[in-house]
């Protein structure tokens, strides 16, 4: 193979970045033949692993779109190599300032992307010879799309893979974190509450050594403390029962039958017909500002909040002591639930910070019953706005099932004082 090399017009050196690219373009064999916004978005997908920013890649797309055709074939000729004027490519960049646009061409060219095809004066254009066919062009060569194709594939495929690891690893600590906050209380009902301190203390050890971004790494690390604390759990609380069936009596075993867990039912609005109750005597306090955190808005006192939603705390990093807490708690849960930002933001606007948060911990204490955390919350935004929502009748029932699951029947006056009314 001999290649000549070219070189970049003015004061811009040569560097073995560019050598690269050119030497691989050069050995790119004619007959390959790639859709160039496939390879566009094989580009993307490995931007942090190339080197180049969102930016660079808005202008990677613009100067594609100059190349007429979707599919890229190395030939003999000057075929892929675009020549806009700074202006036209800037347009196209969605009116990009001409200072950030070379600088974004010259990540691209250093990262291998593009070759420079300079003039003898550094200006971009192409001659035609008979029949109005390119002849000669100096511009941006594209051929590296061609040539490193399979490369950026590879790239996308490694980066998409991490992901999916990290994806499944934060599902899998989040399967467990819920079992072990679950099986803690489950010992703390059967009487072991002096063995479950030391284990709960465990538990926030755990997650308190996670950091807000976690890689693999960390995430493996608590997965398998969490996994360990789980076994340890599950055996006091196995050794635990055996105990209290070697030495119950008939009183205990049918008071077993009452505290367990009821059939849960498969209607998907969780709070459809509590909200219909009567909230009389529950009205919401002022938070104050200093207090809360900076939290603002009209609300309940946060005992009530985290004792009718007791789940929420399982994804606290250090507890929730305040309702800027919960509020960053509330933060966390819904990214478990499958909420989406905008649809978080969208309930903090119309609802307040406050209200939204604890919106989202009563969906995650029913989350079982709710196919879709997402569509019920934006449901109950537009219930919202409509002034018909209120968490009143929500943190009633809550507090009520909850009230259930320990005695039954419920007197009402117990669901009041645990209200405060």
């Amino acid at each position: 193979m001999n290649l000549h090399l070219t070189t970049p017009f003015g004061r811009r050196p040569l560097t073995a970045a560019q050598i690269d690219a050119q030497a691989k373009a050069a050995g790119c064999p004619d007959a390959i033949t790639v859709n160039k916004w496939s390879v566009f978005r094989d580009i993307a997908a490995a931007r942090g692993r190339l080197g180049l920013s969102d930016r660079a890649l808005a202008v990677l797309d613009a100067l594609l779109t100059f190349h007429p055709d979707t599919t890229l074939t190395r030939g003999e000729g000057c075929e892929l190599v675009v020549f806009p004027s700074n202006a036209a490519l800037a347009l196209r960049a969605h009116g990009m300032a001409e200072p950030s646009l070379r600088r974004h061409l010259a990540a691209l060219v250093e990262a291998g992307i593009v070759i420079r095809r300079d003039s003898p004066n550094g200006k971009r254009y192409a001659r035609r010879g008979q029949g109005g066919a390119v002849s000669q062009a100096f511009g941006f060569d594209i051929t590296p799309l061609v040539a490193r194709a399979a490369e950026f594939a590879a790239e996308a495929e490694a980066v998409r893979a991490a992901a999916l690891a990290l994806r499944i690893a934060r599902e899998r600590l989040t399967l467990l974190r819920r079992d072990c906050m679950k099986l803690i209380l489950a010992l703390e009902a059967e009487g072991g509450e002096g063995s479950a301190e030391p284990l709960r203390t465990r538990y926030r050890t755990i997650l308190a050594a996670l950091g807000r971004s976690a890689g693999l790494a960390d995430l493996g690390t608590a997965t398998e403390a969490l996994s360990e604390l789980s076994v340890d759990v599950g055996k006091l609380l196995l050794a635990h029962a055996d105990a209290s069936d070697s030495s119950g009596n008939a009183f205990q075993d049918e008071r077993h039958k009452q505290s367990s867990n009821p059939k849960l039912p498969d209607t998907e609005p969780a709070f459809e017909m509590v909200e219909k109750e009567p909230s009389a005597g529950l009205e919401p306090k002022a938070v104050d500002a200093g207090r809360s955190g900076g939290v603002r808005g009209a609300t309940y006192p946060l005992g009530i909040v985290l004792d009718a939603c007791p789940d929420i705390t399982d994804y606290a990093r250090e507890g929730i002591r305040t309702w800027r807490d919960l509020v960053e708690t509330a933060d966390v849960a819904r990214s478990a639930l499958g909420i989406s930002p905008h649809a978080w933001r969208e309930a903090q606007d119309v609802m307040g910070a406050d209200t939204a948060a604890v919106t989202v911990a009563a969906i995650l204490q029913r989350c079982e019953q709710i196919k879709s955390p997402g569509g019920y919350l934006r449901s109950l935004v537009e219930r919202k706005r409509a002034g018909e929502y209120s968490l009143a009748p929500v943190l009633q029932a809550l507090i009520r099932a909850r009230l259930k699951g320990r005695e039954n029947p419920v007197p009402a006056d117990a669901v009041n004082r645990r209200l405060g009314r």
